[in-house]
């Protein structure tokens, strides 16, 4: 009896030895998880901040040549679905007169309300510095799909939706592919139908293939193919193909190099079979 006493009060000592032990080590967890996040959290101010004021300036510039072509209010604000299908506002600078809407969500290049400055900073999309302000809000990263309109979100099958598990984002892969979006529903009679055939299930397929594969180091090649895109728009969709082919080349990419007219798609269901 003696024997069995000191054999449970040695095993009582050793659990609670290594329940001690434990519970160190999961403090030590908890302490070292709030850190990083705090030093994460403390870098992306910092960035956010020096990009700020990069940005600024150019947004006042704009803001002002904007007011003197039509004398009304420079900055759009609209709403957007965000992560988890959340209503946001976003901000842009506006690049079309201010009217009453004509029913279409997209805008193609030969659009009678675009403004003569609009033309310029839509081309460049620095229509879309004002959303340093969602980015600083954390309605939005910089790298990310772009938010759509509630009345678009509603049109998404079940595949599509997954992108609203992620937050949106200023630029992606496929917001490069079809910065052309205005030349691309040119003439067209029914914008939104042709943006929904031509050009929405390719561009979700590419955010959809970008979440596979996210990184800190892809988020930093998507803004340097951002910049790129301006200067040498050929080249970044070279990369971009590149890039994406050699990881998903069961998918047919070849739209991205724009080599041939897009096709309509009229079964987006078979169209996403492949994901």
């Amino acid at each position: 009896k003696i024997s069995y006493l000191l054999v449970t009060s040695s095993m009582e000592k050793y659990r609670d030895k290594k329940n001690a032990i434990e519970s160190i080590k999961t403090s030590k967890k908890i302490k070292k998880m709030f850190l990083i996040s705090f030093f994460k959290n403390l870098a992306k101010l910092f960035i956010n901040l020096i990009c700020l004021l990069i940005c600024l300036p150019i947004i006042l510039i704009f803001v002002v040549l904007i007011y003197f072509e039509d004398k009304s209010n420079p900055i759009y604000s609209g709403l957007r679905v965000g992560k988890n299908f959340k209503l946001f506002t976003l901000y842009k600078l506006r690049s079309m007169i201010l009217r009453e809407n004509i029913g279409f969500q997209s805008t193609s290049i030969n659009d009678k309300r675009i403004l003569k400055i609009g033309k310029i900073i839509r081309s460049t999309k620095l229509d879309e510095l004002p959303q340093i302000f969602n980015v600083i809000k954390g309605d939005i990263n910089f790298v990310g799909p772009r938010p759509n309109v509630k009345e678009e979100v509603d049109k998404y099958i079940d595949i599509e939706k997954r992108i609203l598990d992620h937050k949106p984002g200023i630029t992606d892969f496929s917001s490069i592919i079809f910065s052309d979006e205005g030349e691309i529903l040119k003439d067209s009679k029914d914008p939104d139908l042709d943006y929904n055939l031509l050009i929405r299930p390719r561009k979700n397929l590419i955010a959809l293939l970008y979440f596979k594969d996210r990184s800190i180091l892809i988020d930093i090649y998507i803004i340097f193919l951002t910049i790129l895109n301006i200067l040498n728009r050929g080249l970044a969709l070279k990369l971009i193909y590149k890039y994406l082919n050699k990881k998903y080349n069961k998918h047919d990419l070849n739209f991205i190099l724009r080599k041939k007219p897009l096709t309509k798609i009229q079964n987006i269901n078979k169209y996403f079979k492949i994901i």
